[in-house]
């Protein structure tokens, strides 16, 4: 059996410990696999492994089952998946989602704690060198402040489905006032926004509150039922960035210079994008969504090797700050 034919089915033998354990359907699209392989995998799995039962589903499918002990001494994390889990709980704090980051930080705490101390030492030289070379790659530049309080009393409220009292300043800096909302969710980008429906004004729909700006915030022991049709990822792919205003949305066209086109390809710059080769080797990228103001910040960036062609509204606000004299693109 070749290394890659074994990682298959060690990794199959895990699948299978699982409290449903595993149907070929699963194995198909898993491995990439037709189905005749993934019935020979499953004949692997069995000769290998002769605790393995199978059963038959609510659905008619046969699933192949194999108690956890059989595969214990596989489960050991490896050094990549540890310090994937580390990059995960940095990426959270610098998101400004520090109750996230805590718990996940104590569930690595726990899957530490269950490995055998040969196989953590053994580890340990792996992890070490990963972890410094990530270092290299962390995220620099400027961070939304956090308030560990405020952003806990939201997490609360999220998973509870609770309402949250906060303290938030009104339009033009007029002093914080209490408001009582219905949370649905937060939108992460340069700045973060808890999307929300406030009691008091029930025909407003759904409203975007800067977390920053919060000055405080409880979570009440009142629920609340969230519209079944609400969608968190859909509401976010109506913005540019962070922020949604349904007034502010527009079909964007922006064409990048045969210069920038090999960069420009290199980012998502909505969801939704089409992307359109011009026979000149400039690129066209079209979507719709509202957020002018942070397609401005990004807009800069590029100076005159973007040109905002839809709408004119966006046109006119970068077309006198386009700039020739910068070093590099985004």
């Amino acid at each position: 059996m070749s290394f890659d034919k074994a990682q298959d089915l060690v990794q199959l033998a895990v699948m299978a410990s699982g409290r449903r354990g595993v149907s070929l359907l699963e194995i198909e699209a898993e491995f990439g696999r037709t189905r005749r392989t993934a019935q020979r995998m499953i004949d692997a799995l069995q000769t290998c492994f002769p605790l393995v039962r199978h059963e038959t589903d609510d659905e008619g499918r046969r699933r192949w089952i194999l108690p956890v002990s059989a595969v214990a001494q596989f489960l050991t994390p490896t050094a990549d998946e540890l310090v994937a889990v580390s990059a995960a709980i940095e990426e959270l704090r610098l998101a400004g989602n520090t109750t996230e980051a805590t718990r996940l930080r104590s569930f690595e705490a726990k899957v530490r704690a269950l490995i055998p101390g040969p196989a953590r030492a053994r580890l340990a030289p792996d992890e070490e060198a990963l972890l410094e070379a990530l270092g290299h790659a962390a995220r620099p530049g400027p961070r939304p402040a956090v308030q560990p309080d405020v952003d806990a009393a939201i997490s609360k409220a999220l998973k509870g489905g609770c309402q949250l009292r906060i303290q938030y300043p009104g339009r033009g800096g007029r002093l914080a006032t209490p408001r009582t909302v219905e949370p649905y969710g937060l939108l992460l980008g340069v700045r973060r926004y808890l999307v929300a429906r406030d009691t008091a004004k029930p025909e407003a729909g759904l409203l975007h509150y800067k977390v920053e700006e919060i000055e405080t915030a409880e979570c009440l022991n009142e629920g609340f039922v969230i519209d079944p049709g609400f969608s968190l990822r859909a509401h976010a792919q109506k913005a540019f960035g962070s922020y949604v205003n349904d007034s502010d949305a527009a079909d964007v066209t922006w064409r990048f210079t045969p210069a920038a086109a090999a960069r420009a390809r290199r980012f998502v710059f909505h969801p939704t994008q089409t992307v359109e080769e011009g026979e000149d080797g400039s690129l066209t990228v079209r979507f719709t969504a509202s957020g002018s103001l942070e397609m401005c910040w990004h807009l800069y960036a590029w100076g005159d090797a973007v040109e905002v062609l839809k709408p004119e509204s966006l046109r006119a606000r970068v077309q006198d700050h386009r700039r020739s004299d910068f070093e590099s693109l985004p």
